[in-house]
């Protein structure tokens, strides 16, 4: 798919990484807003959810619009705290570091998850599937120091 890989390209440069964290989430929570939970533009090219977690340092809840990979049908799904490959994780896996129960809209639907942070040879196995599905994670990967988080998110 062509779109696919023009999409994949552009969303690897540096240029998109400066000025997509700006961008898409105020788009994603504005479509999803006027949609009542139906559409994510974002989504359109990934799965998406709008997370909803608790501010690690200020206890209030937290919206925040990421792309997702599903696993087993839509009963789990696989955060990756990429921040478009800047440097720093992004503010809502210290989030679910700090409080690992949270809510996420999917499809519409509102599912209380609990999330855990991965780790080690399932890290590394996850990761491997990240990459296959979206091939620009590598290239956020390669442009810093930090490992990035990886959350396995399941229904409460």
């Amino acid at each position: 798919m062509i779109g696919a890989r023009v999409v994949q390209k552009v969303s690897s440069t540096r240029g998109f990484a400066k000025v997509a964290p700006h961008v898409i989430p105020a788009l994603d929570r504005a479509v999803h807003r006027i949609t009542r939970g139906k559409v994510l533009l974002s989504a359109q090219m990934l799965p998406g959810v709008i997370l909803t977690s608790t501010g690690a340092r200020s206890g209030l809840p937290r919206r925040t619009p990421l792309a997702c990979m599903p696993e087993d049908d839509g009963r789990t799904w696989i955060l990756i705290g990429s921040n478009f490959g800047r440097e720093g994780h992004p503010a809502w896996t210290a989030n679910l570091l700090a409080h690992p129960d949270a809510e996420v809209s999917w499809k519409g639907a509102d599912v209380p998850v609990t999330a855990t942070l991965l780790t080690g040879e399932e890290r590394a196995a996850v990761w491997r599937t990240a990459l296959a599905f979206w091939p620009p994670y590598a290239t956020y990967q390669a442009r810093i120091e930090r490992e990035i988080r990886l959350f396995r998110i399941v229904r409460r």
